[in-house]
Formats: structure tokens, C-alpha cells, sequence
């Protein structure tokens, strides 16, 4: 039994649950015989005490009781008990000191844990070490010492962090913990251990990886991919053979690869070598790691990635639904970066017409991985495929997305769209969510012939009950694309006191070039509390040009003192109406730093500017020459982390040209 816990007044005490009465029977269980209740004890002290790494009067007070059990060598299963109070101790997110000074305070607790009989706790307690111990020259002999001494590969790979983490904490003895790594690093240590050092090296001493450490970690994996194929497979009889077959995985290696790239970080040209070497590795688990891996890559730096992405393509034939499926993900999010893989989505979609849709459990068709990507590649031999699913009788509901990253290519598949459009209930709830995709292809095939079913979803809505509104912005947009707007005018003035009214504004100014009839309007839009009306208008006051003077006061306050998303638009306005850049380089100066998702559209304004940009010239050198991606926009999807970023490079490029004058050769 563990004394004193009936001492502490657990009812005053808060998790994050609530009350703390049910932690003394935690505690008491951990110390239980039964296997089941140990486990089930863990799991509620995790999620109740140490819950999104928070700190709770009670996680305190349950400290020094921890501490005791792990230091009882009786006790099974004391591993998951030194690893809690490693998540306790460590930093909290809200920069609490309380749980790291508890677990200090026990520190010592933690040296005999070193050389305990049971390797799981030996693996705990290699970071617990370095996490709490004070005393860095004995945390750095205690890890020496048990280098030397242990036999067990997986607490030798923990010892390895450790060491990592030593010079991280510790940077003054870093040179010592370095050497350390290095003697890991090389021969006769084995190859996971091996990778484990140069993954290590690569955090924290990168001046120390060999010359050599793209050609040496692949040769590493392949070795030690060699030595876990020895190792007998559970039988495909039993239950773990199954999954094992089904599922393969492999998370040590996973874990090791993905510390080395992590390390090697904008290395971008040796990380794509070393993904070549895992993408063609003859093991096909080590190659579905490197999938994931080749994400992160892809998603989060720039480069030249068309051989990586070849790479991709070549694992959608394999024999394993694993691999192909992981492929056909990381291919989707590429957009047109996903091309050099076109034909082996071309095989695939061609080959397996199972896999055009994906249905979530109760929900909705959606377009399949291959097929969508393929789209997205925006290679037209996805177009026969699409057109079966449109002419089928439950085509998925985003197919028009893929059509319109197709643009001119789904032309020939107008037609149906257009029935499809015309099938849409106007009044229906679910109008917008269906007829949003649709509009998307109509407008980028240019189908004129569509013009009569838009308008019936925007006029056919009864008033009151919301479906004009929501299906609207879109809708106008679209009659605008195909040039329309003067068959428009009437639902167009009908929507000038809705939420849309500068999207109605602009296709009537498309229409007759009326400022009169328009600018009032837009200046209403411009005083309106809702940021996202405001920006609109901004944007629609812009391409009146000169026409819009008299907006040029408000839209110069809003340049100057609103938020970034709304300086931008406004500062552009400022640009087409009167062309003098004092006021708007400032506002896009700020806006660049302050809010990186507006780069694209100040990109698109200085392509504009031209020569008049030229001293934001290197702003956009910059932003050139940057190695990592920009996340997705706020709020947006991640998936678009990828086009959106390739977006704004190619906005960037016409930016610089047109400051240096040739603008016509961008």
C-alpha cells in the first residue's frame, strides 16, 4: 500500500474532471497485482492530471505518491509511471513551473531507476535523467556509464535521445555528449542505433553528421531492414498475424528517419536524397513511412520535388492497399505539383474504377483519391472518368471541384453539369453545399449556356428563408465570369440590400459602367461592421478606377488602421483609383510581415504597380529565395497547403518581372 494518501484532503482538490476524489483509488490501483487495473489507473491519471499537459492542484499532490511507487522494484509496470511523471515534469503550456520543481524534488529516485532489472524502466528512466537531475556533469557519466553497459537495444536507443536531449539542456557540455554521438554513429553499433546518432547528430551538432550521411542512413536502413525481415512473422492464422498482414508498420524506424529529416530540416536537397533512397527501398513498410515523410517535405518546403513525386507515383502498382492508399493521399494535396505521377494515376484510375468514389460511413459519395488527384494534376485524361460519374445517378458532390482544376478540358462535359445545376432545388437548404462545386466548373469552362440555370437558383428562392443568401455570392460571381451580368440586372438590384450587395454592385457596374448607380452603394458596403462586406467593397471600389474618387478618404483610414486582411484590399483600391504609391507601400509593407496569407493578393497588386513596387522589390526576392512553404491560410484547409503556397510563388515571379519592367516575358 502506498501511506499517506488518506492524509491529503483529495475532495478540495481540482483535475480536469473536476473534483480529485477518484485519484486515491488511482493510486491505490497502480499498485494493484491485476494487469487490467494497473492500465486502467494510467489511463485515468493521464487524462485527468496531466490532461493537454495541463498542471492541477492535484497533479501536485499525487507527485511525491509517484515517486514512491517507482521506487517499489516489486511493482510491475513502474515504466508507465516514470513516462507520466516525464509528461508532468515536463514544460506546461502555460508556462507553470510547479510540476517540473514537484518532480525535481525526487529527482534521485530516478539514478538506481538506470540500472534497473526491468528494461522498460531502464528506457523510462534515460530521459527522466536528464529531465530532472540539476548536476550535469553526473547526468552526463550516469548516460556514459550506461552506454557502455546495456545490451538492450531499445534502451540503448533511449539512452541515444537522451544524449540529444543532454545538449539541448546543457549546451555548455555539449562537446562531451557530441563525441558521445559520434562514437554512436559508427561502427560495429547497430544500424538502429546508428540512425538514432545521426538523427541526434542532426538536431543538435550538424557540423558533426559525415559527409557522407545520405548515402550512410540509407545504407543503415536497408541493413536493418534486412535484419527485421529475419525475424519469423507471427502466423497469418492468429489474430496478430492478421493485423500485422493488413497492416504493417513499422513505428521504431518510422521514428528514426523522421528524426534524421527533422534535423536535416531546410537541407532540402539531402532530405530528397535520402527520400529517394527510402521510396525505393525493397521493403514496402519502409517505403510507406517514407510516404508520410515525403509529405511533411512536400507540404512544408519548396524545391525542385518532381523526383520525389515520380517516386510517389511508382508506389501506387504495389501490391500492398497500404502503400497505394498512402501515395493517392499525399498526391491529392499536390494540386499540379502531382504531374510528374499522372500516369501511373492514369493506370490506377483506369484499372481500379472501384476507387473513382469513397463513401464515409452514413455519408455522401465523394470523389476517390486517384481520380481526384489526377484532376488536380489537371491532366485531361481524367475526364472520361468524370463524365461516367456525372452521368451516373449519385455522383459525388464535389466532382465539379476536380472539373474546375481542369478548366478547359471539362468542357465537353457542360452539358451535364448544367443539367445537374438545373436539377438543384433553389429553396432547399442544402442548396448552396450542392450547387457551389457546380458553379465552380461552369465557370471555369465558360459555359454560356448556363447562364438561364443560375439564374433560376438565384431568382427561384423565396425570400425569408435564407437560400438566395447563401447560394448568392457565388451565383453572381459566376453570371459575371460568363459575362452575363446584363441579362442579371433585375435579381442583381434585388440583392443591393443583402449581405452580397458589392458582388451585386460589380456585375451591374459590368454591366452598364455606371458609377452613379453603384458607388453609393459601395460606400454604404465600406461603413458596414462586418470586415468581410468591408472588403468586398474595397475590392469592388478598386475596379471603378478613377470613377471611385470619392471613396478615397475612407479607404485611406482603412489602409491605415484596420487589421491586415482588411489594409490589404483597401490599399489596392487606393492603387487603381488614384495610382500614388505613398499611401499603399506602407500598408503592404506592414501587411507582409504582420499577416503572410496576404502576400498572394499584395503579390497581384505590385504585378500592377510595376515599376512604382519597386521598393518592396526585396520583400519579394525574399520571399523567393525563403526554403519553407507558407501554412495554409487561417481557418482554411490544410490539404491546400501545397497549391496555395505554389500560388503565391507564381505571383512573386510576376511581381519581380514586373517591377524590372518585363512583365510581358512572366
Amino acid at each position: 500500500m502506498v501511506t499517506g494518501i488518506d492524509e491529503v484532503d483529495w475532495a478540495s482538490l481540482r483535475h480536469a474532471h473536476g473534483t480529485a476524489e477518484d485519484v486515491p483509488g488511482w493510486l491505490r490501483a497502480l499498485a494493484s497485482a491485476d494487469t487490467a487495473e494497473r492500465a486502467t489507473a494510467l489511463d485515468g491519471m493521464y487524462g485527468a492530471l496531466h490532461h493537454q499537459g495541463r498542471v492541477y492542484d492535484s497533479t501536485l499532490a499525487c507527485v511525491p505518491f509517484l515517486l514512491s511507487l517507482v521506487a517499489r522494484e516489486e511493482l510491475p509496470d513502474r515504466s508507465g509511471v516514470v513516462e507520466l511523471l516525464v509528461g508532468i515534469g515536463a514544460e506546461s503550456p502555460d508556462g507553470d513551473p510547479r510540476a517540473r520543481e514537484a518532480v525535481c524534488a525526487g529527482s534521485q529516485v530516478f539514478v538506481p531507476l538506470a540500472e534497473d532489472p526491468d528494461p522498460a524502466v531502464r528506457r523510462a528512466a534515460a530521459g527522466a535523467v536528464v529531465h530532472f537531475l540539476t548536476a550535469p556533469t553526473r547526468v552526463l557519466d550516469l548516460l556514459r556509464q550506461r552506454l557502455r553497459a546495456e545490451r538492450d537495444n531499445r534502451v540503448l536507443l533511449a539512452l541515444t535521445e537522451a544524449l540529444g536531449l543532454f545538449v539541448r539542456r546543457y549546451p555548455a557540455h555539449a562537446d562531451a555528449a557530441t563525441d558521445l554521438l559520434a562514437e554512436q554513429g559508427a561502427p560495429p553499433y547497430a544500424p538502429e542505433l546508428r540512425l538514432a546518432a545521426l538523427g541526434q547528430l542532426a538536431l543538435v551538432a550538424p557540423g558533426r553528421l559525415p559527409a557522407d550521411v545520405v548515402p550512410t542512413a540509407v545504407r543503415l536502413l536497408r541493413e536493418r531492414s534486412a535484419q527485421r525481415a529475419r525475424i519469423p512473422e507471427p502466423s497469418a492464422d492468429t489474430l496478430v498475424g492478421r493485423l500485422r498482414r493488413l497492416r504493417p508498420s513499422d513505428e521504431e524506424g518510422s521514428r528514426l528517419l523522421r528524426t534524421l529529416h527533422t534535423g536535416l530540416g531546410d537541407r532540402v536537397d539531402d532530405r530528397t536524397a535520402l527520400l529517394g533512397g527510402q521510396l525505393t527501398s525493397p521493403d514496402p513498410v519502409d517505403r510507406c513511412n517514407a510516404v508520410w515523410m515525403a509529405a511533411a517535405l512536400l507540404r512544408g518546403w519548396r524545391g525542385d520535388h518532381s523526383g520525389t513525386v515520380r517516386l510517389l507515383g511508382a508506389q501506387l502498382t504495389a501490391e500492398q492497399d497500404r502503400l497505394r492508399d498512402a501515395a493517392v493521399a499525399v498526391l491529392t494535396e499536390l494540386g499540379p505539383l502531382a504531374a510528374p505521377a499522372a500516369d501511373e494515376l492514369h493506370a490506377l484510375v483506369c484499372a481500379r474504377p472501384d476507387l473513382w468514389t469513397h463513401r464515409f460511413e452514413r455519408g455522401s459519395p465523394t470523389l476517390g483519391g486517384p481520380l481526384k488527384a489526377l484532376a488536380g494534376s489537371g491532366d485531361p485524361r481524367a475526364v472520361p472518368a468524370l463524365a461516367q460519374l456525372l452521368a451516373g445517378p449519385a455522383a459525388p458532390a464535389d466532382l465539379g471541384f476536380a472539373l474546375a482544376r481542369l478548366g478547359a478540358a471539362a468542357a465537353p462535359l457542360a452539358p451535364a453539369v448544367r443539367h445537374r445545376l438545373g436539377r438543384i432545388p433553389p429553396a432547399s437548404p442544402s442548396a448552396a453545399r450542392l450547387a457551389a462545386p457546380l458553379l465552380a466548373a461552369i465557370g471555369a469552362v465558360g459555359d454560356e449556356d448556363a447562364v438561364p440555370e443560375v439564374l433560376r437558383l438565384l431568382s427561384g428562392a423565396p425570400d425569408g428563408l435564407g437560400a438566395r443568401d447563401a447560394v448568392a455570392g457565388q451565383a453572381v460571381e459566376t453570371l459575371e465570369t460568363l459575362g452575363a451580368s446584363a441579362q442579371a440586372v433585375p435579381v442583381l438590384r434585388a440583392l443591393l440590400h443583402t449581405r452580397h450587395a458589392a458582388v451585386a454592385v460589380g456585375a451591374l457596374w459590368s454591366a452598364h459602367q455606371d458609377a452613379s448607380a453603384v458607388l453609393p452603394v459601395l460606400l454604404r458596403e465600406l461603413a458596414q461592421a462586418d470586415p468581410e462586406r468591408r472588403c468586398r467593397a474595397a475590392g469592388q471600389l478598386g475596379r471603378l478606377g478613377p470613377a471611385a474618387r470619392a471613396a478615397l478618404p475612407a479607404l485611406r483610414r482603412m489602409a491605415c488602421s484596420r487589421p491586415a486582411q482588411e489594409r490589404v484590399p483597401a490599399a489596392c483600391a487606393l492603387w487603381r483609383i488614384d495610382t500614388d504609391p505613398e499611401p499603399v507601400l506602407p500598408a503592404f509593407r506592414a501587411a507582409w510581415a504582420d499577416a503572410p496569407h496576404t502576400r498572394a493578393p499584395i503579390a497581384r497588386c505590385l504585378t500592377a504597380m510595376g515599376p512604382a513596387a519597386a521598393p518592396l522589390r526585396h520583400l519579394v526576392a525574399a520571399e523567393l529565395a525563403a526554403p519553407r512553404r507558407l501554412p495554409a491560410h487561417p481557418g482554411g484547409h490544410g490539404g491546400q497547403a501545397v497549391p496555395e503556397d505554389e500560388t503565391l510563388l507564381r505571383a512573386c515571379r510576376e511581381a519581380l518581372g514586373a517591377m524590372e519592367g518585363d512583365h510581358g516575358r512572366h
